[in-house]
């Protein structure tokens, strides 16, 4: 288990993160969320003893950091760091190397990684004539070639395709089910929704939302309706126990004043649209994400 515990750092007068305490599980997926300059990065590494926390304890299985938690932990930065004018096949070895792995053991893995993510073949090139796409399959086969049993990433799914976000959405379900604690760190709400067991979403350095994704969706969200119609649908938001209305030319977004509603609304609206879709929404995270920060700033204010 990763435990951070109570973590504090503070740059100059400015808090960057605030007595952030929480847990990973091997076998279990984590979402460190929030907007830009929340702490997301200043969290990972300090985590990776990157820099030095004012306050507070991180441990791995009940470790601190040193070289031994090093060589099982698998890390994807935010800001890529590759050599341009090495060869892809080097690259891979040098940083496995610096896990602890020879080459002899880690060429069979660059291999079968390459093949993974469609780059067989491409092992003789420079880092440099990679496009960005493939510059970034790269940096995730460095992070977890040494089979890490703790991974953190930052931003993974950043300049990958829909074909190659999926790959590597597989490979983190590989993962996790091998037993990996994972972490990452993305403004891609769907892919948190796809993936994480569990979520924390910081906003100024401080915890505002944690938990699991459906008890994240009890706590902090509401149900909504769609519909999608022919017809003009300007009148929906002016029924009394509609609270949220987003109108489009045949689809609207509703929030009521209870779902419970929901039926009212529908027998309301049968005879003066054709309805082609009526459903109730679970929330979204990412419209629970908006919701918790917009509400956390109105409060400082």
């Amino acid at each position: 288990m990763l435990k951070v515990a109570e973590l504090t750092k503070i740059y100059d007068s400015i808090i960057a993160v605030d007595k952030l305490s929480f847990e990973v599980r091997h076998g279990e997926i984590f979402g460190l969320l929030g907007p830009n300059g929340a702490g997301k990065t200043t969290t990972i590494r300090t985590i990776l003893n990157i820099i030095k926390p004012d306050s507070g304890k991180i441990t791995f299985d009940g470790k601190e950091f040193t070289e031994d938690v090093w060589n099982i932990v698998g890390y994807l930065p935010e800001e890529r760091g590759l050599y341009r004018k090495s060869t892809v096949l080097n690259t891979i070895l040098y940083f496995a190397g610096l896990k602890g792995l020879t080459s002899h053991s880690a060429k069979p893995l660059a291999y079968y990684w390459l093949e993974r993510f469609e780059l067989l073949g491409q092992e003789n090139r420079r880092i440099e004539e990679l496009s960005k796409g493939n510059q970034q399959k790269i940096q995730i086969i460095i992070s977890i070639l040494h089979n890490p049993k703790f991974l953190i990433l930052d931003e993974p799914f950043a300049g990958l395709d829909p074909v190659n976000q999926a790959v590597l959405k597989d490979i983190l379900l590989e993962l996790r089910q091998k037993n990996a604690g994972i972490i990452f760190s993305t403004h891609q709400m769907e892919q948190v929704e796809k993936l994480c067991d569990n979520i924390c979403l910081l906003n100024k350095g401080k915890s505002v939302l944690t938990g699991s994704l459906p008890e994240v969706k009890r706590r902090f969200g509401k149900k909504s309706i769609h519909l999608e119609f022919e017809g003009d649908g300007g009148f929906l938001r002016d029924y009394s126990y509609v609270t949220r209305a987003d109108i489009y030319q045949n689809f609207a977004e509703l929030e009521l004043t209870d779902i419970t509603m929901s039926q009212k609304l529908l027998s309301d609206t049968k005879d003066r649209l054709f309805l082609k879709k009526f459903e109730v929404v679970e929330p979204s995270l990412n419209s629970i994400f908006i919701q918790v920060v917009s509400g956390d700033e109105k409060k400082s204010d």
